[in-house]
């Protein structure tokens, strides 16, 4: 049975000081980066006002990892790279694919929005006895095909013959 992965809120001080309300204590970018190497997720905030600085965090975290250079590489003829960032790197991409995440969310809430905006117009103007746009195709659809059948039936000018009148009698 596998166990839920621990979730740290760190708040990121004015003077930059990052502090681990789970664990009660300040903690530094290289613990952050254990604690995600560990499967723990994280978030951080700035204390002031509540933004989300985790982006950012993690994107100082890979830079910081990148500065040290290749002390990971396996003593195994230079074959294999040691996964030393990797579950860093893993956190770090999931966490940048969230607004592609957010987009789709928010484009599929926007299409429900607007389809229910619709119906609610479409009601009003039905109560209204005003005839929608799909109405007056309808009626344009139809007067369309009636043309056709009396062009049809020789009277292509689409006009009605009337009956001729007789002379009144005297």
């Amino acid at each position: 049975m596998t166990s839920a992965p621990e979730r740290h809120l760190i708040k990121k001080y004015a003077n930059r000081k990052l502090y681990d309300t789970r664990t009660s204590r300040y903690i530094t970018l290289d613990q952050i980066a254990q604690l995600v190497r560990n499967g723990h997720e994280i978030k951080v905030v700035d204390r002031g006002n509540g933004g989300d600085l985790t982006q950012v965090t993690l994107s100082q975290i890979v830079l910081s990892e990148e500065k040290r250079g290749p002390s990971g590489i396996v003593d195994a003829g230079g074959e294999m790279l040691h996964d030393r960032g990797q579950a860093l790197l893993d956190y770090v991409r999931k966490t940048l694919n969230v607004p592609a995440d957010l987009r789709t969310e928010v484009g599929r809430r926007r299409e429900g929005l607007e389809t229910m905006a619709d119906d609610a117009i479409e009601r009003a103007l039905r109560r209204l006895r005003i005839p929608t746009r799909r109405d007056i195709d309808r009626i344009n659809d139809r007067l369309d095909r009636l043309s056709t059948q009396l062009k049809k039936a020789g009277l292509s000018n689409g006009s009605v013959p009337r009956p001729r009148r007789r002379k009144a009698s005297r």
